[in-house]
């Protein structure tokens, strides 16, 4: 696949206000519309998945194994897929793991549709297409900076997270009435369909040259990144709050069952509401960072994100436990959901403008890295659940403790950071 033509990032169309900045960019706006294809049958392969295995097993273990089988190439090639980031031409590496995690998807879509799909088959295809979601989050996130100026970078990070808040709502009730209406080996090849069109974005996606700045040997080029955040204690600082946020701050989401029928006890229903009006915070806080050119106090927007966070994490957790209350446990998701989005979308876009384009790979191996923590995180705070005398109550407010504990330590106390401030104005 030859390199296309580049161009360098500019807005087009007037300057409307109304307008989120990022939405200027042509560029972008491919990029965006092939990113919500394949999130959207990314959601949808997740509840296919599960629903599949559930059907095949009637056990719950393999649930789990699924999940594992997801994660656990995510945890290990994460960091080598930041490095091939900066090795390789980041659009054809996009163009490569989308396409290929859609062949891997579509097989396991056919196999099941011809009737002769197996739990090894489900398993084997989770861990490739989590491979491959390993080699393509740091092309992502490495690329779609190239294709706008950086005054619209918090407009760019925030409008990428409103796909994944917005179809965490939709792609499973999509899915859901695929597999209700037709079957489940459908869902799968819909679901597909949305990495092929990313694919196809990535073909025809014109882009400014990109600097290669990894060394060819990969253990040097590794341990070049790993350097380069450690010798800066904001970069540090930033990727140790998202693994904060990923292992302890998230692992309410995981320990929802237990809250919505043993704490609670307001059932199935219960717990899909309490997750929904979590996910409107979070969403509605992403558009109107979307919409905005900037944080202009980054420093403060992170650090008091996330003790706000911990801090309504906590209170969650023990107003459960000795009120009992469903609507006040509402109103603290909601209070979560805005509070999470705010400080995670300032550490991403302070990443983006801060980071040089050729580590930038390799940094956003790290930072991917941390999402598939959170499984871990989960399992930490069940083991934490099950021991009689701490219950998942405490055992999430533990978690909200360690955010806090950790904000205030490094982000208080860092004159570095509490001065980090915004980045240059968007066009008005």
């Amino acid at each position: 696949m030859q390199q296309r033509p580049t161009v360098t990032p500019r807005p087009t169309g007037p300057r409307d206000s109304r307008i989120p900045p990022a939405f200027r960019y042509p560029a972008f706006r491919a990029y965006w519309t092939g990113m919500l294809c394949a999130v959207t049958g990314f959601q949808m392969f997740r509840v296919a998945q599960s629903w599949l295995v559930y059907e095949l097993t009637g056990s719950p273990l393999y649930l789990g194994y699924a999940l594992a089988a997801n994660a656990i190439p995510g945890i290990v090639f994460n960091l080598v897929g930041g490095v091939f980031a900066d090795r390789l031409d980041k659009r054809i590496l996009v163009f490569s793991t989308q396409g290929s995690t859609g062949l891997f998807i579509l097989v396991m879509g056919l196999l099941t549709l011809l009737g002769v799909v197996e739990v090894w088959h489900i398993l084997v295809i989770a861990f490739l297409a989590g491979a491959a979601e390993a080699f393509d989050t740091p092309a992502r996130q490495a690329l779609y900076p190239h294709l706008i100026e950086r005054s619209a970078m918090t407009s760019a990070v925030a409008l990428n997270s409103t796909i994944w808040q917005g179809t965490r709502i939709v792609a499973p009730a999509i899915a859901g009435f695929i597999i209700d209406l037709v079957n489940t080996g459908t869902a799968l090849v819909v679901s597909a369909v949305g990495f092929f069109i990313m694919a196809v974005v990535m073909l025809f996606l014109r882009i400014q040259p990109i600097p290669q700045g990894a060394p060819r040997n990969p253990a040097r080029a590794l341990w070049e990144g790993m350097t380069f955040i450690g010798k800066n204690s904001i970069f540090a600082f930033l990727i140790a709050m998202t693994f904060f946020n990923s292992f302890f701050g998230m692992a309410y989401v995981l320990l929802m069952p237990v809250f919505a029928v043993d704490v609670l006890e307001v059932g199935a229903r219960g717990q899909g509401i309490l997750l929904g009006v979590g996910g409107v915070g979070a969403l509605l806080t992403t558009i109107w960072l979307g919409g905005r050119g900037g944080v202009e106090r980054r420093g403060l927007a992170i650090v008091g994100g996330a003790i706000v966070f911990g801090l309504t994490i906590i209170a969650f957790g023990l107003t459960s436990q000795f009120l009992g209350s469903f609507t006040l446990a509402l109103a603290l998701m909601v209070i979560l959901g805005c509070s999470n989005s705010i400080y995670m979308i300032s550490i991403l876009s302070s990443l983006q403008v801060l980071v040089p384009d050729n580590v930038r790979g390799r940094v956003m191996g790290f930072y991917g890295m941390t999402y598939c923590i959170m499984p871990l995180g989960g399992l930490q705070a069940g083991a934490l659940a099950n021991v009689s005398w701490i219950g998942a109550p405490f055992a999430v407010s533990i978690g909200g403790a360690a955010v806090v504990l950790f904000a205030l330590a490094t982000g208080v106390f860092n004159g570095k950071i509490r001065q980090m401030g915004g980045q240059a104005r968007s066009e008005d």
